[in-house]
């Protein structure tokens, strides 16, 4: 299976980005997909989730600034972030998991880098 993510870059304070995540290799439909991110020195921090169902739910962090969102038919996972702050920056993974959760690394993509900073 492939994640490819993309779209993350250097953004002001009160800014928006879009993640894309490109998937392959596996059913898009039947498992959740997971958003974490990672900031220099930190732990892995669950942000957001998307269920088979199209349920999704988010941490208290980011609730309201973020929105994750799926397109089926090319299999791409986003996430929307708006009113960015300063400790949004991290590097933002999106993975394969069971539940809303951190699953292990090795159903991580490479991440792709968000710098909130003016």
């Amino acid at each position: 299976y492939q994640l490819v993510e993309s779209g993350g870059g250097l953004v002001q304070p009160g800014g928006s980005l879009t993640l894309s995540c490109a998937t392959s290799g596996f059913p898009f439909t039947l498992v959740y997909m997971n958003w974490v991110r990672q900031a220099p020195g930190k732990g892995p921090e669950w942000v957001s989730g998307i269920a088979p169902t199209g349920d999704s739910r988010y941490a208290d962090s980011v609730q309201g600034r973020f929105t994750i969102s799926r397109d089926t038919a090319t299999n791409t996972l986003y996430l929307q972030m708006d009113d960015l702050k300063p400790e949004d920056t991290a590097l933002y993974h999106c993975a394969i998991g069971v539940w809303y959760e951190i699953p292990g690394n090795e159903f991580w993509g490479q991440g792709t880098q968000v710098t909130v900073s003016s």
